[in-house]
Formats: C-alpha cells, structure tokens, sequence
C-alpha cells in the first residue's frame, strides 16, 4: 500500500461532481490550487457504511475547506452509479464533493488498497500540496471511520512542529 512519504500516484478519473454533473478529477487539481487533498475510499455505493460515512464527510466539508483541503470521495463504482445512488438517498443528494470512479481498478492497484473481491478498501489519504502522502488510515469493511480524526489529523499534519499524543487543534506543539 502507497504510504507516508510516497507519492501520490498520477491519475485521470471520470467523477460525479458536487452539482451532479459529470467530469474529470486528476492528481494534479489540488495541487495547481496549491491546496491539500483528502480522498478516502470506499468500498461500494448503495451500501450501509458507506453513505453513513459520506455523510459525515459532507457535513464537515466547510472545515477541510477552512483548512485548504479538497475532499474526494472514491470507489470502483462508475460515475453512472454514484449518480443513481445521489439520486435515491437523500442523505447523498446534496453533497457538496466529488465522488470519483475508478472502474478501470488502475488507481486503486498502483495506491495498493484493491481488495481480492475486487472494490477498495476503507482507505483515507492525507495529500500535501506537492502531491506526498503525509497520513494513511486503513479500516476493514465493517468498521467506518472516524471524520473527526481525519480532520485532527490534518490539522496536526499542517501545524509546524511535533504534536504530541492525543493532541488536538490549538495546543501548543513540542
């Protein structure tokens, strides 16, 4: 699996964009945007932990904002079906991110996540504005992860210094 330090591989992918309109992300968008990137990954649309996920990620999407930070949701689902997912929950059908395909499994195989049965693991990337991977979580398929420590996590990741354990926004560093 792509790690801490590795460089975040080179893609082109077909997405469903926030105004449910299709069209491409690549690695390079953030970074031309001088921003950071976070894309966690998925395993599959139209499933129970997933959406509840999503939704979490929608809800706080002005803060990875605040924090210089685009946000992309991923599977091997196409952009066909996260479309007809938006459109039959509506919990999904005001998300303000994209959520990219990557039917061709090429993404997911060069960064390492592509599970056995063939859809990606639970997976979160923290991205530096030079396109390095500063932070990697993994989580099986029946555990959903944590948004909050994603954001904790970024933000320790983009304060100078060394933080300490459990360190949370606006303690001091070491």
């Amino acid at each position: 699996m792509k790690t801490v330090g590795d460089k975040f591989p080179k893609f082109k992918k077909p997405a469903i964009l926030a105004n449910k309109q299709f069209g491409e992300i690549t690695e390079a968008d953030h970074k031309k945007e001088g921003k950071w990137m976070v894309m966690f990954w998925y395993p599959k649309d139209f499933t129970f932990i997933c959406p509840t996920e999503i939704v979490e990620f929608n809800k706080n999407h002005d803060k990875f904002t605040a924090l210089n930070t685009v946000l992309y949701g991923a599977s091997t689902d196409t952009e066909e079906v996260h479309l007809a997912w938006r459109n039959n929950d509506q919990k999904l059908a005001n998300l303000t991110f994209p959520l990219i395909s990557d039917t061709s499994k090429k993404l997911s195989k060069k960064l390492g996540i592509l599970q056995p049965g063939k859809v990606a693991y639970r997976v979160t990337y923290i991205v530096d504005t030079e396109g390095i991977i500063q932070w990697v979580n993994a989580n099986n398929d029946s555990t959903g992860r944590s948004v909050a420590e994603v954001l904790r996590a970024l933000e320790a990741t983009q304060t100078p210094g060394k933080t300490a354990c459990d360190w949370e926004p606006g303690q001091p560093t070491l």
